[in-house]
Order: C-alpha cells, then structure tokens, then sequence
C-alpha cells in the first residue's frame, strides 16, 4: 500500500516548519503561511493550518538496517520516546525494530526498519534515508465501522490484530493503524489516543475527519 502523502494539521506552521527543515533536516518543497510540504523518500509530509488539532501518530519506513543508525542520528536532535527501559522497540511479530520522538506539536512520530521489506543502505544515515511514510493512526471507538468504510473504497488486509481493540490494515510498505481508544492507549508512551484529522493520497485518497471516512 503507497502512501503518496499525509496532510495532518497544526496551529503553529512555522514552529512545525523550522523543526521538520533545521532539526529533522527534511526537504522543503512547499511553503505558504497556510501549508507546508516536506519530501520524505517516495512520499510527501504536509502540515496544513487549522486552529483546533490533535496529536496524531505517523511512521516512516527506513532501511532494513538502519535502526541503530538511526537511533544515533535521531539522540542528536531530539527526546527519544522510550520503551520501558529500551530506546529501540522490538516488534518480533513484525520483524521490525522501531524508534519514537515528538514533533513540535507532540504528534509520535516512527521510523521504523522492517526486515521483510528487504531494503537495505549502504551509506550513512540520515534524513535522505527514509523510504517512504508508512504509518498513519486511526483512532475510533469502532474498528470495524472504520475498516468497514476504508475497504469499501477498495478491499485491504487485516495485516496484524483485530476489530476490539487494534488493527493494522496493509502491508508493510503501508498501514493504517487502527485503535480504539476506549481500549488501547498510543505506544510507546500510554497516552490517551486522541482523533486526528488527516487527509491521504496514494493507494487510498480519502479524509479522515472527526473520526470519519470522507471520499468527497
């Protein structure tokens, strides 16, 4: 599943801008006082103004082998979110291993290297590195009305979980994370998952609004 670009929304543009261009060295592509568009490998990271916002939770894949590198390179500009005692989060069932920080407006923020992609570097980390985005959050109090609403644009995989209380949909080079946030709290950090809105290009092309699917 190709995720050509994320579109979340933030109240505070230039802050969002000076982080993700001097701190997270991405590439500008776009820049307005209401929207702003990053080059993130085959995808593309846009912020658009909105006064009221959520804390989302997005992921970028990166290299197969890159996770410790990564990490180094990350220790260097930002807090890294840790998992228990562990600043590298190993999911076994995925074959991945995964590091968390915060962006300016505290969204939790992955880069994440999954062996089964097979997509190795041979040169230095950094923010040229990423692959792709990979990940974006759904929050709902019902998965199965969601996955309902997203496989009725064109049927997808349960990739890992369930409909009670988290369910990825797609594939490793995609996925929408499903949760339900009477149930589940974001990891690594248990925070309460709040609703954010977001818009997506690629595979799928929707807007995700108050909790809703809108193809319009």
């Amino acid at each position: 599943m190709k995720i050509e670009e994320i579109t979340l929304f933030t109240n505070q543009i230039e802050r969002q801008k000076q982080f993700y261009q001097n701190v997270m060295e991405f590439d500008l592509v776009f820049n307005s006082e209401e929207k702003i568009t990053f080059k993130t490998g085959s995808s593309l990271l846009s912020f658009q103004y909105k006064k009221e916002v959520k804390q989302a939770h997005f992921a970028f894949n990166i290299p197969s082998n890159k996770i410790d590198e990564a990490l180094i390179w990350l220790q260097k500009r930002v807090t890294i979110l840790p998992d228990g005692e562990e600043s590298i989060s190993n999911f076994s069932s995925w074959n991945a291993k995964a590091v968390y920080f915060y962006d300016t407006d505290n969204n939790i923020v992955e880069f994440i290297a999954r062996r089964d992609l097979n997509e190795e570097s041979s040169t230095v980390f950094s923010s040229k590195s990423i692959i792709s985005i990979s990940e974006i959050g759904m929050v709902t109090t019902n998965i199965s009305e969601l996955y309902e609403a997203i496989s009725s644009i064109k049927p997808i995989a349960v990739f890992d979980g369930n409909f009670n209380r988290f369910c990825a949909l797609g594939n490793h080079e995609g996925l929408f994370i499903l949760i339900d946030k009477t149930v589940k709290t974001w990891h690594p950090t248990g925070e309460t998952a709040y609703t954010a809105d977001f818009v997506i290009k690629g595979d799928y092309n929707f807007s995700f609004v108050d909790g809703a699917v809108q193809t319009a």
